[in-house]
């Protein structure tokens, strides 16, 4: 695998050409990390990275801890996601854990490195606000669904928009490509096991999802009913 192939994968470069990609490699800026195993702690909030960082393949999950050691998702990264803290540009993730779902491997790049970027490739400037603004505009609906809904509509809505990223579509159903446990449901908005186990029971009998062993289907009408067709994945 040369370096070419693994800058060509990156998300936020797919729109360039090979020529664009090959002088961004000659900056020496991309720096490639060895396959990092699942549930490995990428970072805590005491432990935050310098630089930014690029998911080349896998899935890490975005969390806080609140008051009484609950887990509360806010994100999941997968590939071509970026990640990071620079003095110049933030994505607002110093205070976070981030924790590799599976086996996942991480690109990189120092804030020397990113300047010198920007400097080269000023077009890429507006990738990278873009991608800043995509994550506080999911951030801003996560804490509408929290403020505003009960419970039910709140797992409707998380199911719905793993879905509309994760979902493969068969016999009518959106299976989840993720592994879901009721638990993780829980730790995605907030709220207890029991509980979640509650609602997707309910929900399961009405047949709006099924489930089996660390799997969920949602139904596609209500995938569009939550997810407007134009949505990006």
């Amino acid at each position: 695998m040369n370096k070419l192939w693994y800058l060509s994968q990156i998300s936020i470069f797919e729109e360039m050409s090979r020529e664009e990609i090959r002088e961004i490699d000659q900056l020496d800026t991309i720096h490639h990390f060895n396959w990092i195993t699942k549930n490995t702690l990428v970072q805590t909030p005491e432990s935050t990275r310098e630089g930014l960082y690029f998911v080349k393949e896998g899935k890490l999950r975005l969390y806080k801890l609140n008051d009484s050691g609950k887990q509360f998702t806010l994100g999941i990264l997968t590939r071509g996601n970026i990640f990071g803290e620079l003095n110049s540009f933030s994505f607002g993730t110093r205070r976070f854990y981030i924790e590799t779902m599976e086996s996942s491997l991480l690109c990189t790049m120092s804030e020397p490195q990113f300047e010198r970027l920007m400097i080269n490739r000023p077009q890429l400037a507006l990738k990278f606000l873009k991608a800043l603004s995509d994550r506080l505009k999911k951030r801003e609906d996560q804490l509408e669904q929290f403020a505003l809904h009960g419970l039910r509509k709140r797992v409707l809505h998380l199911l719905s928009t793993l879905s509309a990223k994760f979902g493969v579509i068969q016999d009518g159903y959106a299976l989840i490509d993720l592994p879901l446990s009721h638990q993780e449901i829980a730790n995605m908005i907030g709220a207890s096991r029991e509980a979640i186990s509650g609602v997707m029971s309910e929900l399961a009998k009405e047949g709006v999802v099924k489930t089996s062993r660390l799997s969920v289907q949602l139904a596609v009408t209500i995938l569009e009913e939550n997810i407007p067709r134009n949505s990006t994945h």
